[in-house]
């Protein structure tokens, strides 16, 4: 059964088969172990397909799939869905125009979500122009209406989210671009790690370099984003002193031990140098 409105959602056989292509390349990927993760696709305006619980993402089969409404009720499947779906199901209700949403744990990322670090600075163009600055939602425990009230003030403004202690939240038109935003953190993720943490230092792009690229990313029809801090943008400071971004905002809610978040910064850099100093890689 076909369950689309409109011509503008994919088919019931087109989600499933796109859902069990992304859960391949993300258990592929070591974006997920065991049965972490979940991906979900809209098939209507009300319906949506989506991953079962206790499944592994890269061994799924198109009968254990759940179809569900945008109330959570389960309208075919003979599976239960993930509790995460509640998680899917705000965003879906935040935001209409989001037809996937995708959530794993890949390392880098999650590292960074973990650290309590937004991926904010303009230092791939890349990700400025395809996802922007991606901000961390504050810890919430899994399975409770914490983790959807958490992600919901990010859905209309960004491309998707670190989840603090936890993992990674993308979403976008379909399964495919949802999957590619997540892919694009994890690799903004780790080129930060190896800037910052293996050559210790990096440059970030000009504030007209970055509003330059961010006009691009308009025009190629993606509004969401943000704006990743630029050169000038100054930690610790209300509002960048050159491109006017306020930049205190950015900054995770949970404050750190060391009380700033380039004291974070500093000391991840500091561990990532020690470890690989020591012995074990001698």
């Amino acid at each position: 059964m076909d369950y689309r409105i409109r011509d503008d959602y994919p088919s019931d056989y087109e989600a499933k088969k796109l859902i069990l292509e992304v859960g391949r390349r993300m258990y592929a990927k070591n974006f997920v172990a065991s049965n972490d993760g979940n991906i979900s696709c809209k098939v209507s305006e009300t319906t949506l397909w989506c991953t079962p619980t206790g499944v592994s993402k890269g061994f799924m089969t198109d009968d254990m799939l759940v179809l569900m409404d945008l109330d959570g009720n389960v309208l075919k499947g003979s599976r239960a869905p993930s509790s995460e779906m509640k998680m899917h199901l705000r965003v879906y209700t935040e935001n209409p125009k989001v037809k996937a949403v995708v959530h794993a744990h890949p390392p880098a990322a999650t590292s960074y979500a973990i650290a309590g670090l937004p991926l904010n600075s303009a230092i791939l163009t890349e990700a400025v122009m395809g996802i922007g600055e991606i901000p961390v939602a504050p810890y919430a425990m899994p399975g409770t209406q914490e983790v959807p009230d958490s992600i919901a003030p990010f859905v209309n403004t960004h491309n998707g989210c670190l989840l603090a202690n936890h993992g990674a939240l993308t979403w976008g038109n379909d399964v495919m671009e949802a999957w590619m935003r997540m892919e694009s953190i994890e690799y903004y993720a780790l080129v930060s790690m190896y800037t910052r943490g293996l050559i210790g230092h990096a440059n970030e792009l000009t504030c007209d370099q970055v509003d330059r690229l961010i006009e691009r990313r308009t025009n190629s029809g993606i509004t969401t984003g943000g704006r990743p801090h630029c050169r000038s943008c100054e930690d610790g400071a209300a509002v960048c002193p050159t491109c006017g971004t306020v930049t205190s905002s950015a900054a995770p809610d949970t404050p750190s031990a060391n009380g700033s978040p380039q004291a974070d910064i500093d000391q991840v850099v500091q561990i990532v140098k020690d470890i690989l100093s020591s012995q074990q890689f001698q």
